[in-house]
């Protein structure tokens, strides 16, 4: 008995999709996004302003981009992502698409579509791919997972009331008691 054929996409099928729609490719496998919520946009751009921030005042040879910026994982088109906020401390991965490789620093921010794909999915092929450090942003839960994948440590757990040391920045913190909705 012959077995069907999943259809594997491409990057092909990703850039053929129509204006608007935003999907994620892993392993010729599309995954849908829905649209960010308010909450999400806001936490969005509380990070990135504060990262764009630090970069600039520090005169940081780091670029940082928020979502949607595509990032293929491994430099080629097997997996085509879009992090809510991406790091890029090597300009030589940068070109006119996106990011060529891993980004230094990762951000998902979780909503209730996303979560095992962000919580496992995704920590997985960062940890592979050689993304430096993975923060989880749980606005449901209100607390922020900090993965240092330079170390081969559990995850340290903080609140929306604490103020986050960035591991791959000597000096930047991010106080999350800042954030209002």
């Amino acid at each position: 008995m012959a077995l069907a054929r999943e259809k594997l996409y491409t990057i092909h099928d990703i850039y053929s999709l129509p204006d608007g729609e935003r999907a994620e490719l892993i392993d010729g496998r599309i995954y849908d996004m829905a649209p960010p919520s308010r909450r999400h946009q806001e936490i969005l751009s509380f990070l990135h302003a504060a990262i764009y921030s630090y970069i600039t005042r520090n005169h940081g040879e780091c670029k940082v981009y928020p979502a949607p910026f595509a990032v293929f994982l491994y430099g080629d088109d097997s997996k085509y992502l879009e992090p809510d906020i991406s790091v890029v401390c090597d300009k030589n991965k940068l070109d006119e698409q996106g990011c060529q490789g891993a980004p230094d620093w990762i951000i998902e921010i979780v909503s209730s579509g996303s979560r095992a794909m962000d919580y496992y999915t995704k920590l997985s092929l960062y940890r592979e791919a050689g993304v430096r450090e993975y923060w989880i942003v749980d606005p449901m839960k209100q607390t922020v997972l900090v993965y240092n994948m330079e170390q081969a440590a559990a995850p340290t757990i903080y609140s929306f009331t604490d103020s986050i040391k960035v591991n791959i920045y000597d000096s930047l913190e991010i106080d999350f008691s800042k954030l209002s909705f």
